[in-house]
């Protein structure tokens, strides 16, 4: 879903990912939550009315499907169960979804996607040629993890994140994360009274990061970390982010209304990233490290140099040609991000390019 131009004005048109987490599409006994799934419809098809493009990512299949077939039992915790209690919630969180698009006359479809689909680079280009393919066909995409075989994404992902991933994928140019909570606070409200929204955010630091706390509600997979990674992803690929409370009226439509307030929104970094350098930056997993010398990271922070192999001092990690490493300076910090032109054990013959600069992201500017 490459945003397409308006004929008439010849700017691209708003696209929009929103995502909704596992607590709020679920109620207190984990059964999906129609009338918040109604709401959420609701907005989305007037949003699409008005000439936005919308892609909903989910959470709750694993919440759903114990509920379905957990009998009150205490909810399991290790992976392959609950891959198999996956299967069994997808099919009811996606029936209440078109439910409640059906009521408005919106077809949905369902896009599940794993870590492989991010990964690689032409399968990463297929499915957004799928997401581009449905909104043609006028079809509200509806994206989850596929929890059912993406056991490790269970164990360590979270549809927040995914939910940048896709951003940047169908090139949006807002993200929505609903939530339990007003936004990003001042402090945790379950321990300070006094915490307040934090309504803006144009940068992050090591002391706004250390304000988001693991996931209040105890069913979900992510928590305020996790909305604020996703915020800073999609800030460097040139997306502004809204974090904003999701059991509201007209919760999605008043956090891309621009009140004052409403949510906590996190800006987009003056100088963004290309659509495959956020691909290199945040989709591909890193598969080694390269130790450089000062002379090195000087040459990529400072003078945009790609790495040579006489800046190399140490290599971590089996990884092969075309995989990404984290290039990491001598103070011990991880400084780029790229694509390696040769294998690790190849490093003793490599010849002039170790990693290039078209391939290389430098993490800590701006």
């Amino acid at each position: 879903m490459v945003r397409d131009p308006n004929p008439k004005t010849g700017r691209a048109m708003p696209s929009v990912v929103v995502k909704i987490g596992t607590s709020s599409v679920t109620d207190a006994e984990g059964g999906v939550d129609a009338a918040v799934l109604g709401a959420v419809a609701a907005d989305v098809v007037d949003l699409r009315g008005s000439g936005w493009s919308v892609v909903v990512v989910t959470s709750g299949a694993i919440t759903a499907g114990w509920a379905e077939v957990g009998a009150g039992r205490p909810r399991p915790r290790d992976a392959v169960t609950l891959q198999a209690v996956s299967a069994v919630g997808q099919p009811l969180l996606m029936q209440a979804w078109r439910r409640a698009f059906a009521a408005l006359g919106a077809p949905v479809g369902q896009v599940l996607l794993a870590p492989l689909d991010f990964s690689h680079r032409g399968q990463y280009l297929h499915a957004r040629d799928t997401l581009t393919a449905l909104a043609g066909l006028g079809v509200v995409a509806v994206v989850n993890e596929n929890d059912a075989v993406a056991d490790e994404e269970i164990r360590f992902g979270d549809n927040d994140r995914l939910a940048a991933l896709v951003a940047n994928l169908v090139a949006a140019t807002h993200l929505v994360l609903l939530t339990d909570t007003a936004g990003l606070l001042t402090a945790d409200p379950r321990v300070d009274k006094g915490a307040t929204l934090i309504e803006e955010v144009r940068a992050f630091d090591a002391d706004l990061e250390a304000r988001a706390g693991s996931s209040r509600s105890g069913v979900g997979s992510g928590g305020m970390a996790s909305k604020v990674a996703a915020a800073k992803m999609a800030s460097w690929s040139g997306v502004t982010t809204v974090i904003a409370p999701a059991r509201v009226e007209h919760a999605l439509a008043h956090a891309l209304s621009g009140e004052p307030g409403v949510g906590t929104v996190v800006r987009p970094r003056a100088a963004r990233l290309s659509a495959r350098k956020s691909w290199i930056a945040f989709a591909v997993p890193s598969r080694g490290r390269v130790a450089v010398n000062e002379g090195a990271r000087r040459a990529l922070e400072e003078e945009g140099r790609s790495l040579l192999p006489v800046g190399v001092t140490a290599v971590e990690g089996e990884f092969a040609e075309g995989d990404a490493v984290e290039v990491v300076a001598p103070d011990g910090a991880v400084v780029a991000k790229g694509l390696a032109r040769v294998g690790a054990s190849e490093f003793a013959s490599a010849g002039v390019v170790v990693v290039h600069r078209d391939d290389l992201v430098l993490l800590r500017r701006g």
